[in-house]
């Protein structure tokens, strides 16, 4: 019998509607983000909320093990998929970014991509990948954020509520990059850049970007 994910966390049809998205949006640039988040990563790597595992075939040969954490059963089915014709060893696990699987410093990097925007518990969530990541280890982020221009962060905020409903708990509104440095990492790069995963919709600011676990 499969395992499946917490039902709090399941959102089958913001998952059906990602997939397409998702796809979409590497089409406009995607492909080219992944990349860099993932350049020069080795050893055992842990990749938080993976999706559907567009990620996987984009990793280096150099990562010797990927352990794939999704929550949602519908995103983690086709990344079970994925995981079968990738070049890079993939674990996939039912869990969620509050209880991270691995002992203290079990994982040479930790990658967050598009996922810490719906996570419950920001500050919860980085101590966890604090913990589960080696002293020297890297936090590989790819996230949008909230816009530093006055009125467009105030409509993010009054959009906040209704999209994270209907978005799978996403809220546009944070600022994910104060919150990594407050979590005690430090940011030794990044990059921040408009985008939009479709043309109906407006760019919003994103950064990819680096922390180091001290």
């Amino acid at each position: 019998m499969p395992l499946t994910g917490r039902k709090e966390l399941q959102h089958p049809h913001f998952s059906r509607q990602y997939l397409k998205m998702a796809a979409q949006s590497d089409r406009r640039g995607g492909v080219g983000h992944r990349y860099r988040l993932l350049a020069g990563l080795r050893g055992r790597v842990l990749e938080v909320g993976a999706g559907q595992g567009r990620n996987f075939r984009h990793y280096p040969a150099a990562v010797t093990e990927l352990v794939a954490l999704e929550p949602d059963d519908t995103l983690r089915a086709v990344a079970e998929q994925a995981a079968a014709s990738t070049p890079v060893p993939v674990t996939l696990v039912v869990g969620e970014a509050a209880r991270l699987p691995g002992e203290d410093g079990a994982y040479d990097a930790v990658v967050a991509s598009l996922v810490l925007c719906s996570v419950d518990d920001l500050p919860g969530a980085l101590a966890e990948i604090r913990r589960v990541l080696r002293p020297g280890g890297q936090l590989r982020f790819y996230e949008h954020v909230r816009s530093p221009h006055r009125w467009a962060g105030r409509l993010e905020d009054a959009l906040t509520p209704l999209w994270s409903r209907a978005g799978g708990g996403c809220h546009p509104n944070r600022d994910t990059e104060a919150a990594i440095r407050a979590a005690g990492f430090t940011v030794t790069d990044i990059e921040r850049f408009g985008y939009s995963f479709s043309p109906y919709v407006p760019n919003t600011l994103h950064i990819i970007g680096t922390a180091v676990r001290p």
